[in-house]
């Protein structure tokens, strides 16, 4: 302050300010003292620094340590928007042979565009997250009817069509168009995390703004093909979530997390909670030799698939009531509950359910669906033809073991 000049004191009465001058030793510290870096400047020099050292290192190691992926042997930006699609949360090696099954029926996009949906979930059946087939068959759709069947080369028409968010239009833009663009999933998260000692959930949506523009900073003119596919490999055979092999890694002596002792422990996620269970009664309900499925709205869980009718257990109902409401409810039939049939554990992203299935019976009445879309009566031999959850599919495949009713 300049001498004179009238500030408020904490009781709110002006008062005059005084001059004060450091001492001595005051000012020997202030001198001596080296200038504070804010946090967010420590981390800019260590990104410079990872921007001139991790593209060279990493894409070395890739040329020589990648692993021989179907997908990676043709990047037609058909085959990487699918093989991108397909392993979203889900293990590499049960993708596989799902990817070439797909690719055998639906060799080109056109090909996927033309297929009624019952079909695209059919081949889809067992490896979850349904929705991603759902939105893949509707963008197929869209991409064929406004930009002649040649998915987009640009950001915007990419974020536009169904199911397709900042990673896939990243994953499409780089590996098949290599253009310089991010691909931030939890692999190339967890290993940017490490590299910069980083401690923020790389969940949330600061931490993911923050990761992607880093993950885009770092990729070198005409490579991001490569670096991109570099990263996600790293952070899924080496840098993995609760073992990594940093003597294995090529980027280990830049890693903050490796030198300070903390690989495994950053990033730093919150914990998971309980995982709730679920008692499921379920109803094989049996008419002249025929059971009755019934369809899921589309927007629902499992939308679009077919199921055998049944719910959740309330409270602490017997499971054979829980069958008789479930289907009242839904299809306004009443049943008769025979024997168990089976019982079957399934486990979901989010919950777990146990499968109860019973043996049925209904005589006469016609049903009328309110929570489904469509019903049908069929036989045991008829059931494979139809897209069913991978739950439903363990009590199909002991009902070909048994391929009539209790009686029969």
């Amino acid at each position: 302050m300049t001498p004179g000049r009238r500030c408020l004191a904490i009781g709110g009465q002006p008062q005059a300010s005084a001059k004060v001058s450091p001492t001595r030793s005051d000012r020997v510290d202030m001198r001596s003292r080296p200038p504070r870096i804010r946090p967010m400047g420590i981390q800019a020099v260590k990104e410079q620094r990872l921007a001139a050292e991790l593209p060279r290192r990493l894409l070395a190691w890739y040329a020589t340590a990648q692993r021989d992926l179907p997908w990676r042997r043709s990047r037609t930006p058909y085959r990487v928007w699918l093989s991108e699609v397909m392993l979203q949360q889900t293990r590499v090696d049960t993708v596989v042979p799902y990817y070439r099954r797909f690719l055998r029926r639906f060799p080109t996009l056109k090909a996927l565009a033309q297929a009624p949906l019952d079909e695209v979930l059919k081949l889809w059946a067992g490896l979850g997250y349904y929705a991603r087939a759902r939105n893949l068959h509707a963008a197929a759709r869209q991409v064929v009817t406004k930009y002649g069947g040649r998915i987009p080369r640009s950001l915007e028409p990419l974020l536009a069509l169904p199911g397709v968010g900042d990673y896939t239009a990243g994953a499409i833009l780089s590996i098949a168009y290599n253009l310089r663009a991010a691909v931030l999933d939890g692999n190339v998260a967890r290993v940017l995390c490490r590299l910069l000692g980083i401690a923020e959930n790389p969940k949330a949506s600061a931490t993911q703004t923050r990761l992607r523009a880093i993950a885009e900073a770092l990729i070198p003119e005409g490579h991001a093909r490569d670096l991109n596919q570099a990263m996600m490999e790293l952070g899924a055979v080496v840098c993995t979530p609760r073992t990594p092999t940093c003597e294995a890694c090529p980027v280990s002596g830049l890693c903050v997390a490796r030198r300070a002792g903390k690989q495994r422990q950053l990033p730093r996620t919150p914990r998971r909670k309980p995982v709730p269970h679920y008692d499921v009664g379920i109803g094989l309900v049996w008419r002249r030799s025929k059971l009755l499925i019934t369809r899921r709205p589309l927007d629902a869980m499992l939308g679009g698939l077919w199921e055998f009718p049944g719910g959740k257990r309330e409270g602490d109902e017997p499971l054979e009531q829980t069958v008789q409401r479930e289907i009242r409810e839904e299809l306004g039939l009443d049943v008769a509950v025979a024997a168990r049939f089976l019982s079957c554990n399934h486990a979901y992203s989010h919950f777990r359910v146990t499968l109860h299935a019973f043996h049925c019976t209904s005589p006469r009445g016609r049903p009328r669906p309110v929570k489904s879309t469509a019903y049908r009566w069929v036989t045991v031999a008829e059931l494979p033809g139809y897209p069913f959850p991978a739950g439903s599919l363990k009590i199909i495949r002991e009902l070909e073991k048994h391929p009539g009713p209790p009686e029969d």
